[in-house]
């Protein structure tokens, strides 16, 4: 059965619909749920598009053998220049934010020894991995201050843009927003057999907001005597400064040839949708999960918290000299900007964008052992205001869902307020939003948006590996405020 708003308002109690909009008090006019609060600089703010984009360093594995590849992430504080003329601390997986990319190839082993040279314990989580539960960051494997840990990831997935990051219990909104978070790239021969855009002209693009004080630091309303947030900011921390790679607003100077750019959204609480100014067409070639089964011709690209799309922008259709801009549409003022690209002279481009990308099995919903009901939303949670799934809290002793191995489920999943969800493990497809099929061949996804007072149906088949991973919200804030859950394969 498929849930229609109207039931779904009904199920979170919220009457009658009403337009999805907010007041004045950071709260939800529909459901009276607090939504993500701006948290002003006090630094004086750069001009857009001085300083350059830069590129994380690529790792090196330290041993390569018959069957793995070895690195070695050390996580530690540092000091580094993100405003001009001011130097910041960040946490970084080498002292850098973002972290070194690590290009890995599946079905390659790939392990990682992370060192914990920070004060407070760390957990990482590969975001969109099909890891052992071991290796998965579940958030309370912590590693201490002075200890490591071999996380094995052995790449049984599709080529895909993936990404690392801190995943520690209660405090993953706080590392993160310091900089505990890195690409981690998987190719395969599927993808590398496409005439796609490659070296040079395949870039990551991490993008995320921060704020900063007058010394350069990046502070973060968190609470000095227990964790989380602050409750101002319990539905979510949003930066006045939008960073592309760790800079500011940058400027990406491009020959008139095609572009891959890997576009993650590594912000807490932020979603962004992309386009082009003063116009074009981008070319969206994969998501979450890999390659799209077909290429998508669009105007603006949304993606929330935790999602990514990989995508292609033919600068032959400007000319030498033009100024292209990235925007944000769903931002307004210097949260509207996020980068731009000088347009430079012609070169040789033997890039295409085949019509056919991959082909994608359609998960049959026929064949689902279980439809399961997940309700995202807020409610009371030790004596103030928490974030609920199902109206309980995270506790790590408790099973919301035990998936056999090997068996086709439909999860239904409704909101208050808007969450993007993300699930450990397993790669999804989406079966409909608000009841209404999407159009198009079905995608993998591991993180879905789900708007305010939304239902979406996502269907997965659970394979790979039995054990413990969890389901949360992938507002940082809302995850360390209990918006989580366990599954367990059996």
């Amino acid at each position: 059965m498929t849930m229609t708003r109207r039931q779904a308002l009904r199920l979170l109690g919220l009457g009658a619909a009403a337009a999805a909009v907010s007041g004045a008090s950071g709260c939800s006019l529909l459901t009276g749920t607090p939504q993500p609060r701006l948290l002003p600089s006090t630094a004086p703010l750069p001009a857009p598009f001085t300083v350059p984009l830069p590129l994380p360093e690529v790792a090196r594995p330290y041993r390569t053998d018959g069957t793995a590849d070895h690195y070695e992430l050390v996580q530690r504080a540092a000091e580094v220049e993100i405003l001009p003329g001011l130097r910041t601390p960040v946490w970084g997986y080498g002292g850098s934010f973002p972290g070194p990319t690590i290009e890995a190839r599946s079905g390659r082993e790939t392990v990682v020894r992370v060192s914990n040279g920070l004060g407070v314990p760390t957990v990482t989580h590969l975001h969109g991995g099909r890891t052992p539960p071991e290796s998965d960051g579940y958030p309370t494997d912590l590693v201490r201050p002075g200890a490591r840990k071999d996380y094995t990831f052995p790449l049984d997935q599709r080529a895909a843009t993936l990404w690392y990051h801190d995943h520690r219990m209660d405090y993953t909104g706080q590392q993160v927003w310091r900089g505990l978070a890195g690409f981690f790239l998987v190719r395969d021969d599927e993808e590398d057999a496409l005439p796609l855009p490659e070296g040079e002209r395949d870039v990551p693009l991490m993008v995320c907001d921060r704020s900063f004080a007058e010394d350069g630091s990046m502070p973060y309303p968190g609470l000095a005597d227990r964790p989380g947030v602050r409750e101002a900011y319990m539905g979510g921390v949003l930066g006045d400064v939008i960073l592309v790679n760790g800079a500011p607003w940058p400027e990406l100077r491009v020959e008139r040839a095609r572009y891959r750019f890997r576009l993650l959204n590594g912000s807490n609480a932020r979603p962004y949708e992309f386009a082009l100014a003063p116009g074009g067409t981008i070319v969206q070639i994969g998501g979450d999960g890999g390659l799209l089964a077909a290429p998508r011709r669009l105007r603006r690209v949304r993606l929330a918290p935790g999602e990514r799309a990989d995508v292609v922008v033919d600068f032959s259709a400007y000319r030498a000299g033009d100024l292209v801009e990235l925007r944000n549409l769903a931002g307004e003022g210097p949260q509207g900007r996020v980068m731009r690209f000088a347009v430079g002279g012609d070169a040789r481009d033997d890039s295409a964008i085949p019509e056919t990308l991959s082909r994608i099995e359609r998960l049959d919903p026929a064949k689902a052992a279980v439809t399961r009901d997940f309700a995202f939303t807020g409610g009371s949670l030790h004596g103030g205001t928490g974030w609920l799934v199902n109206d309980r809290p995270f506790d790590t002793r408790r099973v919301e869902a035990r998936p056999r191995l090997g068996d086709t489920e439909i999860w239904r999943l409704t909101s208050d307020v808007a969450h993007p969800v993300h699930l450990h493990l397993a790669h999804f497809q989406v079966l409909s939003v608000n009841g209404e099929r999407p159009a198009g061949p079905p995608e993998w996804k591991d993180t879905v948006e789900l708007r305010e007072v939304q239902t979406v149906e996502i269907i997965t088949r659970f394979t790979g590996y039995r054990g413990r991973y969890v389901m949360h919200c992938h507002n940082l804030e809302h995850e360390d405020m209990a918006m989580m859950a366990n599954f367990e394969v059996v």
